[in-house]
């Protein structure tokens, strides 16, 4: 592995079609030496068998995706959620990885209350971060870009969720700056730097903002260098912090998945020297 791309990691979602052994693979031909895990995937292949399978690879496991959809408003919704993410945060544990990522959950059906639902969400990292912290595992909260609100997470900002992490001791819950999904807003470099701060910068991901968006806005992410994402512009104000933890590319892109898995690996890579190094 070049040291160009030694804080380089891609997540497993960026090359959905592979399996793990591929996954391990094609990351070794392309001198990539870390990687974000998915769960469904994870929980297929088997906890402790992933986690031995990528050790044995010699790639160090960055996050695990994901928990969180914390904003169920009646109890058994609720305690169904505290029980998903509690599994969540053991099998992070059992691959390896201390950072599992949340993301929030949208609004009940009917519900118009976004600061009602945020508050649910404190209520259950109340919980879940000690939880957590036993088990050596930090939460990372990630904001998606509003256009998520309604449905999947309604925490939109940096702000928002360093609102929520700044609860709880910063080794249990902190965020993910994810330029995909901030890199619009005026505020980011500021609440990076106060994320930095208080130590809770947990992720760094990067994918890029393509226009027009497809119907399914999900899978809007584009590979580096395709949209208009400045990506040093983030990873300066990122490790001007002081933070040097791994750099993960997340990508959700149907074209992308499309294509030969290792191929798209080694892309990642000559993209990330280009773009963002």
């Amino acid at each position: 592995m070049s040291s160009a791309l030694s804080r380089l990691s891609v997540n497993q979602e960026t090359v959905r079609r592979l399996s793990l052994p591929e996954l391990a693979d094609g990351c070794a031909k392309a001198g990539v030496g870390q990687v974000g895990l998915w769960r469904a995937p994870v929980q297929e292949y088997g906890i402790e068998r992933a986690g031995k399978l990528m050790k044995d690879a010699g790639l160090t496991v960055t996050s695990l995706c994901r928990g969180g959809f914390l904003t169920a408003s009646d109890l058994a919704g609720r305690a169904r959620a505290l029980d998903d993410n509690r599994a969540a945060v053991d099998e992070a544990a059992g691959v390896g990885t201390d950072t599992l990522v949340l993301v929030s959950g949208g609004l009940p059906e009917g519900d118009k209350d976004l600061f009602g639902a945020r508050e649910r969400v404190a209520d259950a990292l109340s919980e879940l971060a000690p939880y957590a912290g036993e088990r050596g595992v930090r939460l990372a909260i990630e904001p998606l870009h509003p256009m998520f609100a309604s449905d999947r997470c309604v925490v939109s900002t940096l702000s928002q969720a360093l609102d929520l992490a700044e609860r709880f001791p910063a080794e249990q819950v902190g965020v993910v700056v994810d330029a995909y999904h901030v890199w619009w807003d005026d505020q980011a470099p500021a609440q990076i730097a106060r994320a930095g701060e208080g130590g809770r910068i947990h992720s760094f991901q990067l994918a890029d903002w393509i226009t027009p968006l497809p119907a399914g806005v999900l899978v809007g992410r584009g590979q580096l260098g395709d949209g208009s994402v400045d990506f040093r512009f983030f990873r300066r104000h990122v490790e001007a912090t002081g933070f040097d933890g791994p750099i993960e590319v997340e990508i959700f892109n149907e074209e992308l998945w499309a294509r030969d898995g290792a191929e798209v690996i080694a892309e990642v890579a000559a993209r990330y020297l280009e773009h963002a190094c």
